[in-house]
């Protein structure tokens, strides 16, 4: 396990995490050293203990929004990949009817210029 001493509200913490991760752990610690100082330089001085449970909220309003968010995405992901399903089902048909109607019209063609050629037309 790797150390990495984090500073939030002016006060260093020593923290543990996995190695390769001390950069992704500072500055996860500078983001809510953040809103720490945002929620300081608004309501003031009002115990360390209240501001760590305010910013905390904050921070899961924001993941509550995000989560909101992912979920209304991944909704909308799923309804493209259904409306999709259906338009290449849509299309392969059209296919399908087009090279029907293409061998029908070249049968008739061929019937036509048998006839004016004519011979009776080839079955």
């Amino acid at each position: 396990m790797a150390q990495v001493t984090v500073t939030i509200d002016g006060k260093a913490y020593r923290m543990a995490c996995e190695e390769g991760q001390e950069q992704h752990l500072t500055d996860l610690a500078d983001q809510f050293d953040r809103y720490v100082g945002h929620l300081k330089g608004q309501f003031g001085e009002i115990g360390d203990l209240r501001i760590t449970v305010m910013a905390g909220i904050m921070i899961m309003d924001e993941l509550s929004e995000l989560t909101r968010k992912v979920g209304a995405l991944e909704g909308e992901v799923q309804s493209l990949k259904s409306n999709r399903a259906g338009a290449v089902e849509n299309q392969s048909r059209s296919d399908e009817l087009i090279v029907s109607a293409l061998s029908e019209l070249s049968s008739r063609l061929e019937g036509l210029t048998a006839k004016l050629n004519g011979r009776a037309p080839a079955n």
